[in-house]
């Protein structure tokens, strides 16, 4: 892992915000997959040993994204998000909030607006989630969010150091 990169998690809470802010050692349309695509959402978003279960995702505005964290007792911990607007490769925002497993919101929620840019090979991507109130927001860091936020990052960190690596070596193949 590159201890050189970018991580920063701040949280103000007059704003009832989270701004987050990490680099990663690879292309963009690479990470723009991982944060877009269930298969590979599913590879790092849990911080373990917990993993994630996505039951469906439609990445479309208007669409959505059922997922559950499961501890490694089976303990579903359920969300859902909806695409409130989306620029390929550029930036995409959500409404997330905590659910049941029938789909049923807990709110007060969160938007979260997420955006990515490349500069020499390195992408950063910044999140800022504004909570609907600050108890959602204490609730949230409680939980130990930005603590299982960096180990989930850290798990991507290593998901796009493996897919860079297969991509290389396919990239080798075919020449």
């Amino acid at each position: 892992m590159n201890s050189n990169l970018l991580f920063d998690f701040t949280v103000d809470k007059s704003q009832k915000a989270a701004f987050i802010t990490r680099e990663f050692a690879a292309e963009l349309p690479l990470v723009w997959d991982a944060f877009t695509k269930p298969e590979l959402l599913d590879q790092w978003v849990a911080p373990k040993p917990w993993s994630s279960k996505t039951k469906y995702m439609d990445f479309k505005v208007g669409g959505r994204r059922f997922y559950a964290m499961v501890s490694p007792e089976g303990q579903a911990r359920w969300s859902l998000q909806e695409y409130t607007s989306i620029t390929p490769k550029t930036n995409y925002t959500m409404y997330n909030s905590f659910a049941d497993e029938n789909e049923n919101p807990e709110l007060p929620g969160s938007e979260w607006d997420t955006t990515f840019s490349e500069k020499d090979g390195i992408t950063t991507v910044r999140i800022v989630i504004k909570n609907e109130s600050l108890d959602r927001m204490e609730r949230m860091i409680a939980m130990g969010f930005e603590v299982g936020f960096k180990m989930s990052v850290d798990n991507l960190e290593q998901l796009l150091a493996d897919l860079s690596k297969q991509q290389q070596i396919a990239n080798a193949q075919s020449h």
